[in-house]
């Protein structure tokens, strides 16, 4: 048995001929009412004859092309204006005539090519059904044809404004779906970089400083069992990483906070830095986007201050407000020439430049320079209690 709950879902998925025809059959039943006969549309103001069976075959002339007006829009104008025309010419003034309507909108809305020929064509078809009525005695005057026209030319404009209002539509809901992918790209490619660029420093330095410890076994081991502890990391961040990006993954994924900084510091103590790190005031129980701003903004300081300036006293202070973090992560180590060892402080740029985006985002000031006395300073202050 049907469940009745998958009847809408299963129409959609009919054919657009088999769900068009419901109405051409409703529009056509309607002809046959007793009440309705010769109450339809009269062009040319013939006198009106009894239905017959020529009738009964204009009736279906007019409305079952219907079931084709979005597929063949171009074909069931043209069944329907062969109906149409025998119908006046006849004096059925049948109810069916407003099919004539419906197969025009249809046109303006469906017909994708030769719309001008269709327009022209039909043109010159109305103005033959015209004539014909005027030798056959029709008394109305050039005035209310031309009127009639135009009623017919409005509900091909009404198709095509509708036509025009889709495209529209769908472009609008095109460039906000690229938009959307631009975003999820530029986000993948954040958290990427923030994991791998971090994790991937802190092996690099372990690997080169163990080059230099072959004849302290102890301290080489030390040096390799970091470099493997930090590469289990990076691959168990790397997965909670694709879990987020999996839409299946629900609303218990864990979400790196100021929480785990401490294992963030520690982690960059081992690779050679040395690093001070003071917490300040209780961090939330539930971390949301600020706590997890906050440990991105720290993660991004201390890979830098690796790649940039390692070896050299780093000084890392969070403070937890009641209504916003702080952070300020100072780096030792620029030389002469203002530039700290190894290389520039901002690198690519694509770290601090996420970093801004990601607490401008929460309403928050994020600074990122060199300190007048030598090295590189970090600062940002996020509004806590943002929607995580």
């Amino acid at each position: 048995m049907i469940d009745p709950r998958r009847v809408p879902d299963l129409w959609r998925r009919c054919a657009v001929t088999v769900r068009d025809l419901p109405f051409a059959l409703l529009l056509a039943g309607t002809s046959f009412l007793p009440a309705l006969e010769s109450h339809g549309t009269q062009l040319g103001e013939l006198p009106s004859r009894p239905h017959d069976a020529l009738a009964v075959l204009v009736v279906g002339l007019e409305c079952l092309p219907l079931a084709v007006r979005r597929r063949w829009p171009a074909a069931c104008l043209a069944l329907v204006s062969i109906g149409f025309a025998v119908d006046q010419l006849r004096g059925y003034h049948l109810v069916s005539g407003a099919a004539l309507l419906f197969a025009l909108l249809s046109t303006g809305l469906h017909l994708d090519r030769h719309r001008r020929t269709t327009t022209i064509l039909f043109t010159v078809a109305y103005l033959a059904l015209a004539v014909a009525l005027v030798r056959s005695g029709s008394t109305e005057s050039v005035t209310e044809y031309v009127t009639f026209y135009l009623v017919l030319a409005m509900g091909t404009g009404a198709g095509a404004w509708l036509r025009t209002a889709r495209a529209v539509e769908a472009e609008r809901r095109r460039q906000v779906a690229e938009a959307t992918r631009a975003a999820e790209r530029t986000r993948i490619a954040r958290e990427l970089h923030d994991v791998v660029t971090h994790h991937v420093t802190a092996m690099v330095v372990q690997a080169e400083a163990a080059r230099y410890l072959t004849a302290a076994p102890d301290r080489l081991d030390e040096a390799l069992t970091a470099v493997t502890d930090t590469g289990r990391r990076a691959i168990a961040d790397l997965r909670h990483l694709l879990d987020l990006l999996n839409p299946d993954h629900g609303d218990d994924a864990r979400t790196s906070s100021t929480g785990e900084l401490r294992t963030l510091v520690e982690q960059t103590r081992r690779a050679g830095q040395p690093v001070e790190f003071t917490e300040e005031g209780t961090p939330a129980q539930a971390p949301g986007s600020a706590e997890f701003v906050a440990y991105r903004v720290v993660q991004e300081a201390l890979t830098n201050a690796l790649k940039y300036a390692h070896g050299s006293r780093t000084t890392v202070v969070v403070r937890h407000g009641e209504r916003e973090i702080s952070v300020r992560v100072d780096t030792d180590g620029a030389d002469s020439s203002g530039r700290p060892p190894g290389g520039s402080p901002g690198g690519s740029g694509r770290g601090l430049a996420g970093l801004r985006e990601r607490v401008d985002v929460l309403g928050g000031e994020f600074s990122a320079d060199r300190r007048p006395g030598g090295g590189f300073a970090v600062r940002a202050r996020i509004p806590a209690g943002s929607p995580s």
